[in-house]
């Protein structure tokens, strides 16, 4: 790890003026960012310390929330309006990673980790274009079992590795930022960015800009909603397939459907096909299994990763027949 120096923001404003260049970073918990300065893989000259920051989680006056970006993933969990109203939410964050990083992490760091790809990590032994771009990636033609299979390129085949943020894309969250330029706002569903053929490009942050928190929208099918998540041990592993889903069911039909899914694709990835094809449906084994196959039309898989059409399909239907049952 190489020399940096360390301040600490008074206010975002002062936070956005003290990241003057390109090798500082905002740090608030620091449970992926230290881990990358550690690894060579983040060269960073200065932190700066958002951590006291936006710590609150309010009402927005049309019943849904504002959580800032320095709150911990645990509060937030533990929240009874989250528990209560956006269910799949608790259970992504609690499934998310032991409870010691929970204590620390925040919803800020949390949106913008990066990869767990094994050839991302191994500096010193395998190419990887999100690391050095135009170097090539080792990943392709290498042990694929927990790449994508939706939304990679010839260049990256890598998978986001949030948990929370796969609830938050089936909640059409916002993204509050501040930046040089002034405040502004994104759905999280299009911060984060496909490979292509940049794949180095992971958000559309402009420079300096920071997460000041996530709007929560008012959701009324959230309420019967839930996180699953299929993994290859049962703690502190990344998603071979993840589901957040929410299901609303009115005399009978589907009248609304949420539906995301993570250890899949570069990115949290809304599943807008399904929920398009359950919409006004009615909410049978049948129903499910066909928007699922919708979903998964385009699906891209290495002869390694393969198992993940099945394991996603299976896993979309199952978690849409138990909010189904609870629906009725």
């Amino acid at each position: 790890m190489i020399p940096f120096s360390y301040s600490l923001a008074a206010s975002e404003q002062d936070a956005v003026t003290r990241i003057s260049n390109g090798t500082a970073r905002y740090i608030a918990g620091g449970t992926n960012l230290v881990d990358l300065m550690r690894q060579d893989i983040e060269r960073v000259e200065a932190v700066v310390d958002v951590s006291r920051l936006a710590a609150t989680v309010e009402e927005t006056s049309d019943g849904g929330l504002i959580v800032g970006a320095a709150v911990r993933n645990t509060a937030l969990a533990a929240d009874p309006r989250v528990r209560t109203r956006y269910p799949m939410l608790s259970r992504a964050l609690l499934a998310g990673a032991s409870a010691q990083i929970r204590n620390m992490a925040t919803v800020g760091g949390n949106i913008l980790q990066r990869t767990r790809c094994s050839y991302f990590y191994d500096v010193r032994g395998s190419r990887c274009n999100k690391r050095t771009p135009g170097t090539g990636c080792d990943a392709i033609g290498g042990f694929t079992r927990y790449h994508a299979i939706l939304g990679a390129s010839d260049r990256c085949i890598a998978t986001h590795p949030s948990d929370m943020c796969v609830a938050l894309a089936a909640l059409n969250a916002i993204v509050h930022l501040e930046g040089a330029a002034g405040k502004r706002c994104v759905p999280l569903t299009d911060l984060h960015l496909l490979p292509g053929d940049t794949p180095h490009i992971e958000t559309a942050l402009l420079p300096g800009e920071l997460i000041t928190g996530v709007e929560i929208p008012a959701c009324p099918a959230a309420a019967n909603s839930t996180y699953r998540k299929v993994r290859d041990r049962s703690s502190y592993a990344f998603a071979l397939v993840s589901v957040a889903a929410a299901l609303r069911v009115v005399d009978g039909k589907i009248a609304d459907a949420r539906i995301a899914l993570g250890g899949v694709a570069p990115k949290p990835w809304r599943a807008s096909r399904a929920e398009a094809a359950l919409h006004g449906g009615t909410p049978t084994h049948d129903t499910f299994l066909k928007a699922a196959d919708l979903e998964l039309a385009d699906a891209k898989p290495l002869e390694g990763n393969a198992f993940k059409i099945a394991l996603a399909r299976s896993t979309i239907v199952a978690v849409l027949g138990g909010l189904a049952g609870d629906a009725t």
